[in-house]
């Protein structure tokens, strides 16, 4: 990652997420690739907060967009020019937060752990079907058995689509 010194993905969200928040949204996440063939990009995403019950639309990305490179150029937080994108987090969406898994319970879930649970495993891809009430721990059925997953070892998670109600019109 290429940032201006010691910014780093939280430091952005510093940043980034008021900005959302005075406007109405969640951040869900910040990516930052370099390699693309138009240089750098730092992409963020964007949801309602779960009681808006509304998708994210093309002008909400450009509003909030304009928002967050006005504050951008004046912090001034990645040293290279970079292109700034603003979208939804799709439907293969991220999930990051305890709320965001509490939101998404029965959902079909894929999550990575950076180091594993005991005998070393690492990926799964089943029923989320509880938070603790710390939301330190999120609990899979994977096959019929279930796995206590610690949030504090997450690398990734997203939504499993449920391609069937997409194509019959259904929310996932």
């Amino acid at each position: 990652m290429v940032i201006q010194q010691q910014t780093t993905i939280e430091q952005l969200n510093e940043l980034i997420d008021p900005v959302c928040v005075d406007a109405g949204y969640e951040l869900v996440e910040i990516e930052y690739k370099v390699g693309a063939p138009e240089g750098p990009i730092l992409r963020v995403f964007i949801d309602f907060p779960e009681s808006a019950g509304k998708g994210i639309t093309s002008e909400d990305c450009r509003n909030l967009s304009h928002e967050l490179s006005a504050i951008l150029d004046v912090e001034d937080p990645i040293a290279p020019k970079y292109n700034l994108e603003v979208s939804s987090p799709g439907i293969e969406r991220p999930l990051r937060k305890p709320e965001h898994f509490r939101r998404f319970i029965g959902a079909e879930v894929k999550l990575t752990l950076s180091h594993g649970v005991s005998g070393g495993r690492r990926k799964f891809k089943g029923l989320l079907t509880s938070v603790s009430e710390s939301g330190e721990v999120v609990t899979l059925e994977v096959d019929g058995k279930s796995f206590d997953l610690p949030l504090a070892d997450l690398a990734s998670a997203r939504i499993v689509p449920d391609w069937g109600a997409l194509m019959k019109g259904k929310r996932a």
